[in-house]
């Protein structure tokens, strides 16, 4: 059996909130700030109430940003449905929500096929027991710690059990958290076991986007250094 790799920090920006003006250049400042990837919500109106963008702007980005890993958080009532789009258009990974579909393993593979990383995602009412079928066959898990929709809401701390029972189980899982991660609740979400952090508000809004990016990685690389000690 090959030995298990230590889960790596990946800090990944959340562009809801940024300058829809300028995208190109809010993210191409986030790649130059530290950010180890980008992700971007899509929304249908349906999965969820907001609505944001499609494949299109994802091809634009894609041209002007070639080298960055997009992380397509798909909130959408139908994921089958964009697959192939969100892969023609340059998506590195399609995360889509177990609540969404009825054969997430067929749409696992789709997505494997169309050449992209699979990542599932949970809302905060779907037990992690759900997902755990799922683990072994996708690259990573969202735990969501809001409800999804809309950004700036409250971090939910009683998310973090899932995350904890993920990261007690797959030691080298990807697991990421994502809703209200910011300094003040970064270690918490770490602690816990989340190694990949989608933090919106807390970085867009900052004037200092550098610094609390930084300050991110270093929360989650202690936890994951004390973690993995453990092991």
């Amino acid at each position: 059996m090959a030995a298990k790799c230590c889960p790596k920090c990946k800090i990944g920006p959340s562009i809801l909130n940024a300058d829809l003006s300028s995208l190109a250049d809010e993210c191409q400042k986030l790649i130059d700030c530290g950010a180890d990837y980008l992700h971007l919500d899509v929304m249908d109106g349906h999965f969820v109430p907001n609505l944001t963008f499609g494949a299109p702007l994802v091809k634009c980005l894609r041209k002007k940003i070639p080298n960055a890993f997009f992380d397509m958080h798909m909130m959408v009532a139908k994921p089958e449905q964009w697959v192939n789009d969100m892969a023609d258009a340059g998506a590195d990974q399609y995360t889509f929500h177990l609540e969404a579909t009825d054969e997430p393993l067929e749409l696992i593979q789709t997505i494997k096929d169309a050449g992209m990383k699979v990542g599932i995602g949970i809302k905060p009412g779907t037990p992690v027991k759900d997902v755990l079928p799922f683990v072994e066959v996708v690259d990573m898990v969202l735990i969501m710690t809001v409800e999804p929709g809309f950004g700036g809401q409250k971090f939910m701390a009683d998310m973090m059990p899932k995350v904890k029972h993920l990261r007690n189980t797959y030691k080298s899982l990807d697991i990421e958290v994502d809703g209200g991660v910011g300094a003040s609740t970064i270690d918490t979400a770490a602690e816990a076991g989340a190694n990949m952090i989608v933090s919106g508000s807390a970085i867009i809004s900052n004037k200092e986007p550098q610094q609390i990016i930084s300050t991110l990685k270093k929360s989650v690389n202690k936890w994951i250094n004390i973690n993995w000690s453990k092991t």
